[in-house]
């Protein structure tokens, strides 16, 4: 640039001057000039800074690095190397006519470099950098070698800033650390000091702990009691056995007491043992007292009405000698299905399986899941499947509640006849009696016995109106068809099917599309002959 200058001066010079005595300067001065053309040429080095702005630099972006130069007027056509002289070997990205050459690329750069296909047809020289590290901060210097040399273009500075700062990442660890062994101690001995736990359990698993520790009775005390509300299910007293429920399998460490922790193990926990438990533990006439609350989680099955069968799952790979499902009602239970000696045929189950499920169940080879077919609304309870062992003992109980839903058939006023859905089990024997009745009405809609509809205890508002099918024992299809259905005909109703030794039972609400009617029967006798009363 200086060399430019002087010339642009020497030329204002010759053009003031008309003194022959100057032809030897001006000769000097041509030469002068014809350097300063020289100098400008491609092939010459242009002395440009660039600074990248480091205000929105990070980690993981990409960064154009600019470099322009008329390379096309450079003849032959020369190659552009992208350095840092900082570096060893300092080649950042070299491009020439055939393409990129990584030859002698260094190896932090490696696949993170690339330029213009057409840069030394455009002149546009710009390399890009992708995946910036900290690292890669520095000068970068664009250069053009050819036949003349290397001849720099220009240098372009480039500050990457890192996304967090290293003595964040550094504390960051340091408190990660801090918390992986301060908060597992912390909760240990949270557990001494709080008087209330909430444990949650799924069923099915094989035991629970129900907490109870203290940091004050660490040596002496005299007797541990548990409660299940104001029931003792567990004892344990110093020199003595301990003592549990019968129908309840629980467990104290011994060792562990020496410690201050009085915790129960309760196996096989159902939705029964759901609630509040206590603890409490005796010293010298002191009396310390910890409340667990325990919820036992039941998985729920949901099914729509007029489904052919349900599974009511429950994979285990526990070894069993006899495998029972029970269904609850109330305090009780009926059985549902037993699988025995490695059998589980209708034939082969216990003359107290409860007749709602006779010929209805079968079991999963490979697990103890029960399949239970054509349920109804009244199957909807908390079915409990218990394995025991060889010796009599209970290995595992499982619970799932199932539900049902009732069937709702709608129809309109006008419709040629309405079907009460029921289908179950096929070839029942010929004993069985069949009725379809209506919960507001004290005589039967329709009745099967003896291989024949007996209609003579009808009610007389269905009289002539319903149909069954004439295989039904031998299909299992115990549908009712209303003819020239009434709104009256709203309700529910009631089908049972059984004998001595089977049952079955479904529910169907009939419906009145669009609402319901505005007429309807008050009386449970249909029979009355008194008129019935007019809701308007």
């Amino acid at each position: 640039m200086k060399i430019f200058v002087l010339c642009l001066f020497l030329h204002f010079g010759k053009t003031i001057s008309s003194d022959p005595m100057m032809t030897g300067i001006n000769l000097f001065y041509w030469t002068l000039v014809l350097f300063c053309i020289n100098d400008m040429s491609p092939g010459a080095s242009a002395d440009v800074s660039h600074h990248a702005s480091a205000d929105d630099i990070y980690e993981g972006d990409t960064f154009l690095l600019p470099c322009e130069f008329h390379t096309f007027d450079v003849d032959p056509t020369p190659s552009v190397l992208w350095s840092r002289y900082d570096l060893r070997p300092s080649t950042v990205h070299r491009h020439q006519k055939e393409g990129d050459a990584f030859e002698d690329q260094n190896q932090l750069y490696s696949g993170r470099t690339s330029m213009m296909t057409d840069a030394l047809e455009t002149g546009d020289l710009s390399l890009t950098l992708t995946q910036l590290k900290v690292s890669d901060s520095g000068t970068y210097t664009c250069s053009i070698t050819s036949v003349r040399g290397e001849h720099r273009v220009t240098d372009v500075q480039l500050q990457v800033k890192e996304w967090f700062p290293s003595w964040v990442t550094a504390l960051l660890v340091v408190i990660s650390v801090v918390l992986i062994v301060v908060v597992p101690v912390v909760i240990h001995f949270y557990q001494y000091i709080i008087s209330v736990y909430h444990v949650d359990v799924e069923s099915g698993v094989q035991s629970v702990q129900l907490p109870c520790k203290t940091m004050r009775y660490l040596t002496r005390f005299n007797k541990v009691e548990w409660y299940q509300y104001t029931n003792i299910v567990h004892t344990y007293e110093v020199d003595s056995e301990p003592t549990g429920h019968h129908h309840i399998q629980t467990e104290m460490k011994v060792t562990p007491m020496r410690w201050g922790n009085f915790s129960l193990t309760l196996k096989n926990p159902t939705e029964d043992n759901s609630g509040s438990w206590t603890c409490s533990v005796y010293r010298d006439g002191e009396m310390l007292e910890k409340k667990v609350h325990l919820q036992v989680k039941v998985p729920k099955v949901k099914v729509a009405p007029g489904q052919e069968s349900v599974l009511l799952l429950f994979r285990t790979t526990v070894p069993s000698a006899v495998v029972v499902w029970s269904r609850k009602n109330g305090d009780k239970s009926d059985k549902v299905h037993v699988f025995h000696n490695g059998s589980d045929q209708p034939e082969d189950q216990p003359e107290d399986q409860f007749w709602l499920y006779r010929s209805r169940t079968e079991m999963t080879q490979n697990d103890f899941s029960l399949t239970l077919k054509h349920p109804t609304d009244f199957d909807s309870e908390t079915f409990m499947c218990t394995v025991y062992g060889e010796d009599g003992n209970i290995l595992r109980k499982k619970e799932v509640r199932l539900n049902v839903e009732v069937c709702k058939v709608k129809f309109a006023e006008g419709e040629e006849s309405v079907l009460l859905p029921f289908r179950t089990t096929e070839n029942l024997p010929d004993d069985v009696v069949v009725e379809w009745r209506r919960e507001d009405l004290n005589h039967p809609v329709h009745i099967y016995l003896d291989g024949s509809e007996q209609l003579d205890q009808q009610d007389p508002g269905y009289e002539g109106r319903t149909e069954m099918k004439a295989d039904l024992l031998t299909s299992g299809d115990f549908s009712l068809t209303l003819k020239e259905p009434k709104v009256q005909d709203e309700g529910t109703y009631v089908c049972e099917v059984f004998n001595t030794n089977i049952r079955r039972r479904k529910t169907v609400k009939l419906q009145v599309k669009g609402g319901r009617g505005l007429h309807r029967r008050t009386r449970r006798d249909s029979a009355d002959p008194t008129p019935l009363l007019n809701l308007v």
